[in-house]
């Protein structure tokens, strides 16, 4: 049986997957598509979004869930006798390595490549190219991670 602190710390990681799930979708979804619509030096220079991103609110929901479900993984390498165990460590460390990890390794060092990339230079358009395909792709993989992450972290408080 789940005690308070463990289901509430487990409800928030959760909730917290599914609320970053819902961002990388929305920009998979119509904000990435919409930028691909752009010339790429528009496309370039509004990139801006990635420096307006980096709001305390979205840091606090994004590595604030990657706390709590790296909290909920180490609890659950500890505790393997509980039925909702398996659920706590898969879906602190879906969300920790496919959300954390491709941010932080993929997504960021692009997006400061991006930054520098002048818009109106000769590389411009090939840069941006390869940025909408492969940054797209992987943002779906965050997308998709961040979801199994919320739904397995679901499945742990129904077993609890």
């Amino acid at each position: 049986m789940m005690d308070g602190l463990l289901f509430v710390l487990t409800l928030l990681a959760g909730l917290g997957c599914a609320m970053m799930a819902g961002v990388f979708f929305a920009f998979s979804g119509f904000v990435m598509k919409a930028l691909a619509r752009l010339q790429p030096a528009q496309g370039v220079a509004v990139q801006a979004i990635n420096v307006a991103a980096v709001t305390p609110a979205f840091m606090a929901a994004l590595f604030g869930t990657a706390v709590t479900c790296g909290a909920l993984a180490v609890w659950a390498s500890f505790a393997w006798d509980e039925p909702f165990v398996p659920y706590l460590f898969v879906g602190g460390a879906l969300y920790l390595g496919g959300t954390i990890l491709l941010t932080v390794a993929y997504h960021v060092p692009r997006n400061e490549a991006l930054a520098r990339v002048e818009p109106h230079g000769a590389d411009a358009e090939s840069h941006w190219v390869r940025y909408l395909s492969g940054w797209t792709a992987w943002n779906h993989v965050r997308a998709g991670t961040a979801l199994a992450a919320a739904v397995t972290l679901t499945l742990a408080l129904h077993a609890g």
